[in-house]
């Protein structure tokens, strides 16, 4: 996609400090990191979400994140990390292309974990959540 930002990344067209590169993906750090080697991984195709990235090109995205997660937590000596997706606008996604961010993690850098990011209890139970999920078909 010719306006997308990181469309451009992958293209060569942008220049980033890339720490990872295959066939499919592109891991470079992120330009307003949140913590030291906060990483972005992206597949070099266009796919603004996780739902609409083929299945043949999931497992690539995941070991290439795999693979990065693991240099960036031994480069760093990080003491965790945190790998997550913000998912349309809702979940806080900014740039309308797939990336997963690498986070690494230090024992008092005032971070939380993923579950400190919503307040949202449901209502409903979870029988009949789990119902509703198990009888979805798209």
């Amino acid at each position: 996609m010719e306006d997308c930002l990181f469309c451009k990344i992958a293209a060569k067209q942008i220049p980033a400090d890339v720490v990872y590169e295959d066939e499919n993906t592109l891991a470079f750090l992120d330009v307003n990191p949140r913590a030291p080697g906060h990483t972005i991984i992206i597949p070099k195709s266009h796919r603004e979400t996780i739902l609409d990235l083929p299945e043949k090109e999931t497992s690539s995205l995941f070991s290439a994140v795999k693979i990065v997660a693991d240099a960036v937590s031994g480069a760093l000596h990080a003491d965790g990390l945190n790998i997550g997706i913000n998912h349309k606008p809702a979940g806080g996604q900014v740039v309308n292309h797939l990336h997963v961010h690498i986070l690494p993690r230090f024992i008092g850098d005032g971070g939380t974990s993923v579950q400190g990011i919503v307040n949202n209890p449901p209502k409903d139970s979870l029988k009949e959540i789990c119902k509703k999920i198990k009888s979805f078909r798209n």
